[in-house]
């Protein structure tokens, strides 16, 4: 049985593919969990318009990402945080970075925040951020005592 595809499904294929496959596991598993679509004319058809919904989704992603990109390019932010000497006594972790960022009005989440491990010293830093798959910028951070 010929079916479509309409999400990724590991070791089958990716969404839109057209994969030929044994009629039970399609009748008993696929088209009832919405996994795929029987691979008709206007199936095909239907398919090939989310294909450029999704493209022209994607791409207008990329541009806002893009522009976020610019903007954080030359961007630094101040983060206070209680210290000894150099020494913090906690960590600024991503979540504490984000939470400046949103106070500066810039949209980022916690997750686009690449931190191999928290800062636990005072001092300068640039933090890797990655706004899409394809975009990704630094930040200069600097961690100041309170």
């Amino acid at each position: 049985m010929k079916v479509i595809l309409r999400k990724d499904i590991e070791k089958l294929g990716k969404r839109g593919d057209i994969i030929s496959i044994k009629d039970g596991f399609a009748r008993n598993f696929l088209l009832p969990n919405g996994f795929a679509l029987a691979a008709t004319k206007d199936n095909v058809v239907k398919i090939e318009q989310e294909k450029k919904k999704i493209e022209q989704d994607k791409k207008t992603e990329k541009g806002k990402a893009q522009e976020l990109a610019e903007k954080l390019k030359n961007f630094s932010c101040t983060i206070a945080a209680e210290a000894n000497d150099d020494n913090l006594y906690g960590s600024v972790t991503a979540l504490e970075i984000a939470k400046a960022l949103e106070e500066e009005n810039i949209p980022v989440n916690k997750s686009d925040i690449l931190l191999e491990q928290p800062i636990k010293k005072l001092g300068i830093y640039e933090v890797e951020t990655k706004l899409h798959p394809e975009v990704s910028t630094k930040i200069k951070i600097w961690i100041v005592k309170k």
